[in-house]
């Protein structure tokens, strides 16, 4: 689960891994929660934190970030339902929240309902759960659907999807006639079967589409405020930006989607720069060194999931 002490993204993508490469695992439910954030239910809150806390201060302070309300062109307005948003407290009492209405119904199922192999990976309200069978797959779904219900939440169908993945997808939907099988995204990375160099099944992970283009608008947002800086002053900027994002997605197999992120933002800055001036605009000759200087070019920073997840996980 997501947001603990000694948690990260990374533990949560290695356990998912483990458990797609380990157990038998034929089809993912790649599940999302319907604005979790926005529909959190005050008195059920109340209940699980009375459960596991007993200091009646502590809990009137909780009861009181629920209800701070939200200020809307100088207007304020009492919350009666969802967590405050920007609140720092709001991600650790979703996490009470999602521990009581998914994580402990969902180890039950598994012990008392699941007939085969079945993975459950939570990080915040981010979820991916793994089947060997399909029948069981659908049955959870079901249950799951009505087990939000009875707190105040409910399933987004839209983003909802019952995958077939893992070793034996690739064989079985050929021996359909159907294409190749699908991916899924989790915690901003696109999952899809795939087969090293000796032919073992893996999964290979590459940044979501859809989260590169989002943080190349926003650089090309920022670069067009930056516009008349140094630079040297937006160079600096530019590589704490790229570093840190080369931290998060630099995983195994990733290395020609950072490769295209690095091109692209070279492209934005460079439209930057020949924007400065309307006599002088410089090409790519000049502008390769700046570039060398101050964009890093993208390099693997993470172990490969199973060794990790070997060395945290020991038994």
């Amino acid at each position: 689960m997501g947001f603990g002490p000694g948690r990260s993204p990374h533990q949560a993508l290695d356990a998912l891994n483990a458990g797609l490469r380990r157990k038998r695992v034929n089809w993912i439910l790649d599940a999302d929660i319907r604005g979790f954030f926005d529909n959190l239910d005050h008195e059920w809150m109340m209940k699980f934190m009375e459960h596991r806390v007993a200091d009646n201060r502590i809990l009137r302070l909780i009861r009181k970030w629920l209800k701070a309300g939200v200020s809307e062109d100088g207007e304020w307005s009492e919350t009666k339902v969802g967590t405050p948003q920007g609140a720092v407290v709001s991600p650790l009492l979703a996490n009470v929240y999602l521990h009581y209405v998914f994580d402990l119904w969902a180890e039950i199922w598994r012990e008392k309902v699941a007939q085969g192999d079945m993975i459950v990976v939570r990080y915040a309200d981010d979820l991916v759960v793994g089947f060997q069978h399909r029948a069981e797959a659908e049955r959870f779904l079901g249950e799951f659907g009505e087990r939000l219900a009875k707190f105040g939440v409910e399933i987004h169908a839209g983003k909802t999807r019952l995958i077939e993945f893992g070793r034996s997808a690739e064989r079985n939907r050929k021996q359909r006639g159907e294409g190749k099988p699908e991916t899924f995204t989790f915690l901003g990375f696109t999952h899809y079967c795939g087969r090293n160099s000796n032919g073992t099944f893996v999964v290979w992970r590459r940044t979501a589409a859809k989260r590169m283009r989002a943080k190349l608008l926003s650089l090309k947002q920022e670069l067009r405020r930056r516009l008349h800086e140094p630079v040297g002053v937006v160079g600096k900027w530019l590589k704490r930006v790229v570093e840190g994002y080369y931290r998060y997605h630099a995983v195994p197999g990733n290395i020609v989607v950072l490769g295209q992120f690095r091109e692209r933002l070279c492209e934005l800055w460079r439209q930057a720069v020949r924007r400065r001036s309307q006599r002088r605009k410089p090409g790519w000759d000049q502008l390769r060194p700046v570039f060398a200087r101050w964009i890093p070019r993208p390099r693997i920073l993470h172990p490969y999931p199973d060794v990790r997840f070997a060395a945290t996980h020991p038994r």
